[in-house]
């Protein structure tokens, strides 16, 4: 997903997609790790992913935390 889709859903759904994607990531590391991984740069995709929720989530708190100031 790019940003902007992270930048359009709700806090409760970042949280969501941010779980569902650790799961993921943890699976893709379980397969690397028995070599049965097909697509090694799903886990680059899947961590950038990760980060952009974090970024997105992280921009909140602080408008948020400015907004109360």
């Amino acid at each position: 997903m790019s940003s902007k889709e992270f930048v359009k859903l709700e806090d409760a759904m970042l949280l969501e997609k941010e779980a569902e994607l650790r799961k993921q990531l943890f699976d893709l590391r379980i397969q690397s790790a028995s070599d049965k991984i097909k697509d090694v740069s799903q886990v680059g995709k899947i961590r950038r992913d990760i980060a952009r929720v974090e970024t997105v989530l992280r921009q909140r708190q602080l408008a948020a935390g400015k907004a109360q100031a």
